[in-house]
């Protein structure tokens, strides 16, 4: 059994960031959006309702999920494979 190298750690935990960025980025930079959209709205009506951003923010996330949603599942299974190679290269 081989011994995991430094280099090979920092390179499958650099992978993980990067993809979980890749997947998880769209639908966050969406909801910051929506959410200051609606933050500079309540603050030019004076309407201070906490729950007005929920449904905008639902509906725009829930977008996001059904265009790029192939995109993520493609990303996640990637990576996967990735590590599932990894893992047999090691225990060879």
């Amino acid at each position: 059994m081989k011994v995991l190298s430094e280099n090979l750690v920092v390179g499958i935990v650099r992978d993980a960031l990067y993809t979980s960025l890749k997947v998880a980025g769209p639908i966050l930079l969406v909801s910051i959006l929506i959410g200051l959209i609606i933050s500079i709205f309540q603050a030019t009506t004076q309407i201070q309702e906490q729950t007005l951003t929920f449904v905008p923010k639902l509906i725009g996330i829930a977008a996001v999920g059904l265009m790029l949603g192939s995109f993520m599942l493609h990303t996640l299974v990637s990576f996967t494979e990735r590590i599932f190679e990894i893992i047999i290269k090691i225990s060879t």
